[in-house]
């Protein structure tokens, strides 16, 4: 039920326009939607197209980069129901491609919550593969419906991933950890396209979740949304000033499944609406079973330390309330859908610049909806001391092939930490684990120790990163 005062309306708008600020921000749209599909809250803050000032709307097409792991994962559920596939076979009965040859093997419902066993690899991404075919043709097309672009990345991936040994780049036995796979997607993309009867991952998504949702400005093409007169531009930092295109290629996945799905808050409302109802369409038909749906919600290993992973999505506490959520990022995108079945309504914040903390206006929005104060509530922590056996354990550089870095070091007698060369303050609070402060909200990072009492590894952002070198101390 809409609690919304008139107060707390004031606060939550008041930190989306600061968030929007201090991440100089070109747009931001929120939207609250209830069961019944009927839109209890709309806002939009600044532009889709900044230097022509042009206002944002429902139709306004955004990218939302690894929200469509949701999509994927529903698709997968859709042919699990179906019998085409089967969540407990191993990945490699349908891409014959991964090997998977130097581990256990990893099945289909590992890769859905990211528990393949994989530290972060590096990115194979459109123009790379497009580049080794020699086919550059290919851009001027859309290669979501290209099958030799996706036959071409599906080997690419597998064999980038069965290049992974337990001396070099496998975490754990399948299940064991969790730690975010955007290649682990890829492949069930691929499986999706072999087995769902579809020419490709892209038609699937359209014709089995998309049209019956009544989603037509959605879908998970590269050119046509850039072609679009209401489709939002892409803004980024880059040099340490602001830029904007239309390039949805930049640092696009080769297969779709990780990232690809572009959409709108219209249509966005609709598959939140989908979700609340288990599962049905606004016309009574279904998706997915309701059982199907409480599968995808189900908690199946920890993402963070105050949520889980599911399959494709995740969940956590928020005050009260039990929130199902994702995010996404990429190259001008941040977005964020979740919802609650406690409060009965979803929420989704689409924006059109790169490394914008949206997850925080999400929550703010849902605990305004639930008549809770909307503002961040900052938690005062413990500091737990550790020896000095325990810094020289933990100090060092913990580097993913994904390009992600982290260093943990202590200056001048405090506790830092550095993340892609942005210094912190680093506060240890259990055995495993600490807090970097942040404006809006804290991030925690998790370290892991092997059997023989090392660190090896340091969990942030839900990946986990390999250390690299031993400890020092500046």
């Amino acid at each position: 039920m809409n609690q919304i005062t008139a107060d707390n309306r004031l606060l939550f708008e008041g930190l989306v326009e600061e968030i929007k600020k201090r991440h100089e921000a070109a747009g931001i749209a929120v939207a609250i939607v209830d069961a019944e599909g009927k839109t209890q809250y709309e806002k939009y803050f600044g532009y889709r197209d900044q230097e022509k000032k042009l206002p944002m709307d429902a139709n306004t097409i955004f990218g939302v980069a690894s929200v469509t792991k949701s999509f994927t994962a529903l698709a997968i559920m859709q042919l699990a129901e179906e019998g085409k596939i089967d969540l407990e076979a191993p990945v490699s009965r349908y891409v014959p491609e991964f090997t998977n040859k130097n581990q256990e093997p990893v099945k289909v419902w590992h890769f859905l919550c990211h528990s393949g066993g994989f530290y972060p690899v590096h990115r194979t991404v459109i123009r790379e593969i497009v580049e080794n075919l020699g086919r550059p043709e290919e851009l001027k097309a859309d290669p979501a419906y290209d099958e030799k672009l996706a036959k071409a990345g599906a080997r690419a991936v597998a064999e980038q991933l069965d290049a992974q040994t337990k001396e070099h780049g496998l975490i754990g036995r399948p299940g064991e950890y969790m730690s975010y796979c955007n290649d682990g997607f890829a492949l069930l993309s691929e499986i999706i396209r072999r087995e769902g009867g579809e020419a490709s991952f892209a038609e699937y998504v359209e014709k089995h979740i998309l049209k019956p949702l009544g989603m037509d400005r959605s879908g998970c093409d590269y050119i046509r949304p850039s072609l679009d007169e209401n489709c939002a531009v892409l803004y980024k930092h880059h040099n340490g000033a602001m830029t904007g295109g239309w390039d949805y290629f930049d640092h696009a996945f080769v297969l779709g499944g990780g990232g690809a799905m572009k959409s709108t808050l219209s249509d966005m409302k609709r598959y939140v609406t989908m979700y609340l109802n288990c599962g049905k369409t606004a016309d009574g038909g279904r998706v997915l079973s309701r059982e199907g749906v409480r599968a995808m919600c189900c908690p199946r290993i920890e993402y963070r330390p105050d949520s889980f992973y599911c399959y494709g999505l995740s969940t956590k506490r928020l005050e009260d309330l039990t929130v199902v959520e994702h995010g996404g990022s990429l190259t001008g995108v941040s977005s964020n859908m979740s919802w609650s079945y406690d409060a009965g309504a979803g929420v989704i914040v689409l924006c059109n610049t790169s490394d914008v903390p949206v997850s925080v206006i999400a929550d703010a929005a849902m605990k305004m909806y639930h008549d809770r104060n909307p503002l961040p509530d900052r938690s005062m922590y413990r500091e737990c001391r550790w020896s000095e056996e325990k810094w020289q354990a933990v100090c060092g550089k913990y580097i993913s092939e994904e390009e992600n870095q982290l260093e943990i070091f202590r200056k001048d007698g405090a506790a830092k930490v550095r993340i892609n060369g942005t210094e912190a303050e680093f506060l240890p609070v259990q055995e495993y684990l600490g807090i970097v402060r942040r404006a809006e909200k804290d991030d925690t990072i998790r370290l892991f120790e092997d059997g023989e009492g090392r660190i090896f590894a340091a969990g942030f952002g839900g990946r986990m990163l390999p250390r690299v070198e031993s400890p020092s101390e500046e």
